[in-house]
């Protein structure tokens, strides 16, 4: 029977619709190969939304067999039915079909690591439960087999009530055929036959079943006794008449006494599990190759850290140095873009519209996708080879000490290239005041774009001076960066002992076996960020880019244009070669100075001077302040036109005129301690919208953004208001 499913992406607001036979939900623990094997069975034929509500993202695939088309949807991992993180509810509610907007599944495909059946098994015997048709899908055999474990496909069959069981490889693609046509025809499967191995709960739950207002599965009666009267089981809670919710804290008491339910619950599954054991596997020496001594070596603390910071050292210098040339070829090709605009349509609005707004625009995005993309094949390869695992692990305790987890780490790196990556990074930490309070430090992090305003304002003020063994200008920078990570972790320990108050969340992984990566996950998952990426933060950042521009550029002045004409008739008569072509680049460097300061922007920054006067800033600072907030890139820029330097912004002309700014009582601008103010501003202040957009989606809330923003510059303000009033007493 042809069932009508519908998808609904959060993040576009898009609603697709099409047409499936059947819905089967990917099940498994995590680590257990359930994601590569999702992309070895869907391909390219998959989506990426995310669950209406929540930032969890949902990853939808079509598996096409012949004429039948199976909608597969990869749930996170989860250890049991009994969820406690995000991710675990939202994979508890899709099995449910508690998840709105979200289809019901026709079956279940659980994903059983061969190498690990101890974890698996737990869970596979609550899937039994649900009475749904489910296959086992049982991946990681060639790990098994060289950590000499043998199981006995058919015997395991058996012990799970003849529930289909197929070894497959994930990585080589052996056995996955067969899984396919398993999975294809699922819905013609009988349901699973329940296996009891707790009757006192098996009774209790029968018992209030018989006694509901309204139908009710045994599985969610066991996860109602199990769990309590929670949030997630309200619906449940709803169903039961008036006696049996009376009733339910009594029952809940005679099954398990002063024992918590949970601890009772899983002694008793995993007695059950021991025995499955005892009876489908066997251990064979296992073969000790390179690869787990290596695994062995990097498991212990010391060897184990300092390859950490190896891996970091090797992922933090390519983010920079491998996306540089690629960088450079994007700039490069959007500046011959605007040019040719302004060749083809001549000067006027339209061509400066597509020229500095839209492709400059669409520039400023696509310039940092390799960098996002280089961070994220990294992160990927580290979570599929299972090294992420261990770094986490290894830097819970130092990462703990200001209220985060070890898994904070990686995400805290990453936002040194872009907080925008790093923010996308938080995605791997499960507790959410953990997140939150990672995305609140990750915007400190000096990040590529406040480089080329350090580099400016430090060539220009700083000395180069030798500090001993070192150069005063790197001195600086070094100080800015440390600046920015002290910053950052007092802002995680001051977000986690206030606003995200809270007990700290036990930090408990597996840590799994080290394994070769998917190139066709790797691909996939890089494809997916990719238009994550684009999607989302380019068209915040494309809407302000051409908002900036709009500021900029109007209203345009009448008395410009003419004094432009005269003065390059009057160059023309004067000179000629190239002291004619510098006068003119001069005179029109001038006029968008001139045409800058009488914008809807340079009006801005004279509106606003007042309140940044006690920073020892001007309109023309204020102006470009003003300007870097949606993004900090445009800072150069814009103060290269309020100069008059024009296109050739760079730290050989723009430094010398910002040394000779002055006020209109000759008093120079940009003193020492305006300067470091400036610096500490910078450092500090929030002035990307992109970054914004990120907070957003990832929270789902503007609540957290604007609590961002406020705070950053907040800080920013007042870090350079005391240097300057400071410094200048």
């Amino acid at each position: 029977m042809t069932k009508s499913s519908e998808t609904r992406i959060h993040a576009s607001e898009i609603t697709v619709a099409r047409r499936t036979d059947a819905s089967i939900a990917v099940v498994g623990t995590p680590n257990s190969g359930k994601s590569t094997l999702f992309n070895r069975l869907t391909g390219l034929k998959q989506r990426i939304g995310n669950y209406p509500g929540v930032t969890v993202e949902r990853h939808v695939g079509i598996l096409k067999v012949g004429d039948t088309a199976t909608e597969l949807v990869d749930l996170p991992g989860t250890h049991s039915l009994s969820a406690h993180s995000l991710e675990e509810h939202i994979a508890v509610d899709v099995i449910f079909g508690r998840m709105q907007g979200t289809q019901k599944p026709d079956g279940l495909l659980a994903v059983l690591d061969a190498s690990n059946l101890y974890q698996g098994l737990f869970l596979v015997q609550q899937l039994i439960d649900l009475k749904l048709p489910l296959v086992v899908a049982l991946t990681m055999n060639d790990a098994a087999e060289q950590s000499g474990i043998n199981v006995d496909v058919n015997r395991l069959r058996d012990e799970l009530g003849g529930v289909p069981v197929y070894p497959v490889v994930a990585t080589t693609g052996s056995g996955l055929e067969d899984l396919r046509n398993a999975v294809a025809g699922m819905s013609q499967l009988a349901p699973a036959k329940r296996i009891v191995v707790w009757p006192e709960l098996t009774e209790a739950a029968s018992a209030m079943a018989a006694d509901a207002d309204e139908p009710i599965r045994f599985a969610e009666l066991e996860r109602l006794l199990i769990d309590g009267a929670t949030a997630a089981n309200r619906e449940i809670l709803e169903k039961l008449d008036a006696n049996s919710r009376e009733r339910l804290e009594s029952i809940r008491d005679s099954l398990f006494g002063l024992e918590p339910p949970i601890a009772r619950d899983a002694r008793i599954r995993y007695a059950w599990v021991r025995d499955v054991l005892r009876n489908v596997q066997s251990s064979a020496p296992p073969f000790f190759s390179w690869r787990t001594r290596v695994t062995d070596f990097l498991n212990r603390p010391v060897p184990g850290t300092i390859g950490l910071f190896v891996v970091m050292a090797i992922v933090f210098q390519a983010v920079f140095a491998w996306a540089t040339p690629i960088m450079d070829v994007i700039d490069a090709a959007t500046s011959t873009l605007g040019g040719s605009v302004v060749q083809t349509f001549g000067e006027g609005a339209l061509s400066s519209l597509i020229g500095d707004g839209i492709i400059s625009g669409v520039g400023s995005v696509v310039i940092f996708l390799p960098q996002i993309l280089i961070l994220f094949l990294f992160i990927i390869l580290l979570e599929d080879s299972g090294y992420l695992a261990r770094a986490a692990y290894l830097m819970d305790r130092a990462m703990r000490s200001v209220g985060l987890s070890g898994q904070s780490i990686i995400p805290m790196i990453s936002s040194f290239a872009c907080a925008v990556p790093g923010i996308m990074a938080t995605r791997v930490i499960p507790n959410r005041r953990d997140r939150i309070a990672t995305i609140m430090a990750a915007p400190f992090m000096t990040c590529s774009a406040r480089l080329p305003v350090y580099a400016l304002l430090i060539a220009a003020f700083v000395p180069a001076e030798q500090v001993g063994f070192m150069n005063l200008q790197g001195l600086v920078l070094f100080g800015l960066y440390l600046f920015g990570i002290v910053a950052g972790i007092l802002t995680a320990l001051l977000m986690r002992q206030t606003a995200l108050r809270g007990p700290k969340p036990p930090f408990a992984l597996m840590l799994p076996e080290f394994r070769r990566p998917n190139l066709q996950t790797v691909f996939i998952q890089l494809l997916g960020r990719a238009k994550v990426f684009l999607y989302r933060a380019g068209t915040v950042i494309f809407v302000v880019a051409v908002i900036v521009w709009a500021l900029a550029y109007y209203p345009r002045s009448e008395e410009i244009a003419p004094e432009i004409e005269r003065q390059r008739q009057l160059a023309a008569y004067t000179l000629s070669g190239r002291e004619l072509a510098a006068e003119y680049k001069r005179i029109e460097n001038e006029a968008a100075a001139a045409q800058m300061e009488q914008s809807w922007l340079g009006r801005a920054g004279q509106f606003v001077e007042p309140v940044f006067a006690p920073l020892g800033w001007d309109w023309r600072v204020s102006s470009a302040v003003i300007a870097g907030f949606p993004a900090r890139e445009v800072v150069i820029a814009v103060l290269g036109t309020v100069y008059a330097v024009g296109d050739e912004a760079d730290e050989g002309t723009l430094s010398g005129r910002l040394q000779a700014a002055t006020w209109p009582d000759g008093a120079r601008v940009f003193t020492l301690p305006m300067v470091i103010g400036l610096l500490i501003f910078y450092a500090c202040c929030l002035q990307c919208a992109a970054t914004l957009a990120v907070i957003r989606r990832e929270t789902n809330t503007w609540r957290w953004p604007v609590i961002a923003w406020l705070y950053m510059t907040s800080i920013g303000y007042l870090g350079a208001l005391l240097a300057f009033q400071l410094g200048s007493s």
